[in-house]
């Protein structure tokens, strides 16, 4: 049986899909300058904004197909970050009367949209965007979006002042998506859950009840993913940025074996964990990071297929999938390709 691949998001935009994003923009959180510079992109692209947009799309799902991926994203092409794109759908974010405040557990700070009423549903975006990438591939695309904690963490909350109840509102509005793409037919469903790492008590305390109400009424034959990165850099190669408690995963692994989620994507490739994490993972299946997100280092065929193998000694082989650690768009087109070439490789090689 040969390892499955996917990707986890992220992709670095064709040259000619002008439009900014968090990994080109200095200070890529802040959402006065990012959004803004957005619309304006968009403006300048003008009435053949959307075309551009789906054929970077198409380009960038069939680099993934040519490289041996199985099961690939959109590489959030349309996207200014993964987070705040989703937000401009919903009600109840304001992006002019925005708050500084820190994040990511003071590790950055920026001008956030401010949640100044419900959160609600504006307009549903997600089966679109999924059905213009799954036009390109016969291979099953895989929808991410970003989750409840991760949210609320990258806004500024002036109304609810409960991170619970705000989180429940959120994970409300994600599931009216998720059960449109389950009815749509995308078969791969991801949350990004970051925070869950940065924030294990957080997570466990309520992160998970709200993770659970935005799946809540998924048909089992959609395969529910979580991904808990432990934080990007500011740049490229950077020798020593701040990463989540390496604990983290072991702390709120139990919890995600105890849930509904089907797969569960943990990164491994910037700092290697202690494997016995795995075997915590009785049912789930686990996403494992194999290459280096921030790293310019290309990793050869026989160091990622070394590792698949110490890893195969934790888990079954049919609950093993081989992934980046978390989305490529610091990375040039050159080195991205130059990477899953090799993770496909070797997957297929053990």
């Amino acid at each position: 049986m040969t390892i499955k691949t996917t990707c986890i998001g992220a992709w670095p935009k064709p040259a000619y899909v002008r439009l900014p994003d968090w990994f080109n923009i200095p200070g890529g959180l802040d959402g006065a300058d990012l959004t803004g510079r957005w619309k304006k992109a968009m403006e300048d692209l003008g009435p053949d904004a959307e075309a551009i947009i789906s054929r970077g799309i198409q380009e960038v799902v069939q680099e993934q197909v040519r490289a041996g991926i199985d099961i690939p994203t959109d590489g959030e092409v349309p996207r200014e970050n993964y987070i705040h794109y989703h937000c401009r759908h919903l009600n109840g974010f304001d992006f002019v009367n925005l708050t500084n405040r820190e994040m990511r557990g003071g590790a950055c700070a920026a001008n956030l949209p401010t949640i100044s009423g419900p959160v609600s549903v504006k307009q549903l975006f997600a089966v679109e965007d999924w059905k213009r990438a799954q036009a390109y591939t016969d291979r099953p695309v895989k929808f991410t979006m970003p989750g409840p904690m991760t949210v609320s963490d990258t806004s500024a909350d002036a109304h609810y002042h409960d991170p619970a109840r705000l989180g429940a509102d959120i994970a409300d509005a994600l599931n009216r998506e998720v059960l449109a793409l389950a009815e749509a037919g995308c078969r791969y469903i991801q949350i990004d859950e970051p925070l869950f790492a940065r924030k294990p008590a957080e997570a466990l305390d309520y992160g998970f009840d709200n993770l659970e109400r935005a799946f809540h009424g998924c048909p089992r034959h959609i395969e529910r993913t979580v991904h808990m990165c432990c934080g990007y850099p500011d740049r490229l190669d950077h020798p020593d940025y701040p990463k989540a408690d390496p604990g983290a995963y072991l702390e709120i692994a139990d919890a995600v074996e105890a849930s509904s989620i089907d797969a569960v994507s943990v990164e491994d490739a910037h700092r290697h964990n202690d494997l016995h994490l795995l075997e915590h993972f009785r049912t789930t299946k686990v996403i494992f990071g194999l290459v280096a997100i921030a790293k310019s280092r290309v990793e050869g065929v026989d160091e990622i297929r070394e590792r698949l193998l110490q890893v195969l000694a934790h888990i079954d082989r049919d609950r093993l999938i081989a992934a980046p650690d978390c989305g490529l768009g610091l990375l040039s087109r050159d080195l991205v390709v130059s990477k899953l070439n090799n993770l496909c490789a070797a997957a297929r090689s053990v």
